[in-house]
């Protein structure tokens, strides 16, 4: 399953950056028209019919629209962002969760050489642990995200493909849901990041982003293969840190994941 995902993701994603004809919109009025254009851009790039069916049933999403319109805490400072996504309970769960299924998080360790804390932060600061993976139609997401100008439409094409693709292999189904950028399972992936970073960590032939074991492989993967290097550190400064900004952007989200890592590392 893992090369079949490597080999989907590398015969689909160059295309995906160049997307021709297909064009962008700034409110709901033209997104209709846009997915016929992206149905015949998709097609072309190896895209189903069942790929092609749901693309058909999306819907534009004003909720994704108005969170993507109004993204606050990353205007934090660092100390104003802990305090509103929950540091201190994302430690101390963390520890728990860490001393709880220490072996499980020290095997992905031997294997990607990520340690234990960044990848229980991550998974804190996403979803809560698990609590909320989102309720929004990943498909209609991706899609309304991929058609609107605002937000350079060929980053998320990429995505929608990907999407698509997943959907035509019953990796993911048109009814999925996730984050409001169409962000799927315990640590919010991107479609086009799990097909190239997908792991199947429990071992039973898929790659379910909802499945806890499968999703902190992933991330370990994802880190790894962005350049995350063994043993080294991952504060400010040290080496690690700057693949921190590969997993999010913002500054104040990595610097909190270095500080909640460390702690729930026990340093």
């Amino acid at each position: 399953m893992r090369r079949q995902l490597l080999a989907l993701a590398a015969a689909i994603l160059p295309a995906a950056a160049s997307a021709q004809g297909v064009g962008c919109g700034n409110d709901a009025s033209g997104f209709e028209s846009w997915k016929q254009q992206f149905a015949q851009y998709a097609a072309a790039n190896g895209v189903g019919q069942r790929g092609l069916d749901a693309l058909a049933g999306t819907r534009y999403a004003e909720r994704t629209i108005q969170a993507d319109r109004n993204q606050r805490s990353f205007r934090y400072s660092l100390e104003e962002f802990m305090r509103v996504r929950g540091s201190e309970t994302i430690v101390r769960q963390g520890r728990q969760r860490l001393e709880r299924d220490r072996a499980f998080y020290e095997s992905l360790e031997r294997a990607y050489g990520v340690p234990p804390g960044i990848l229980i932060a991550i998974h804190g600061m996403e979803t809560g642990f698990g609590n909320f993976m989102g309720d929004a139609n990943v498909l209609s997401a991706i899609t309304t995200l991929a058609y609107d100008c605002r937000r350079g439409p060929q980053l998320f094409q990429e995505h929608a493909l990907a999407a698509l693709i997943l959907v035509d292999r019953g990796s993911i189904s048109p009814s999925s849901v996730g984050a409001m950028h169409g962000e799927l399972g315990h640590t919010q992936f991107l479609p086009a990041n799990l097909l190239r970073y997908g792991q199947d960590g429990n071992g039973d032939g898929r790659v379910d982003l909802n499945n806890l074991a499968d999703a902190m492989a992933s991330t370990a993967n994802f880190l790894r293969q962005k350049g995350w290097q063994p043993g080294a550190g991952y504060q400010e400064g040290e080496p690690n840190f700057p693949v921190l900004g590969l997993w999010n952007a913002a500054s104040v989200y990595q610097r909190a994941l270095a500080i909640m890592g460390r702690q729930i590392d026990g340093g």
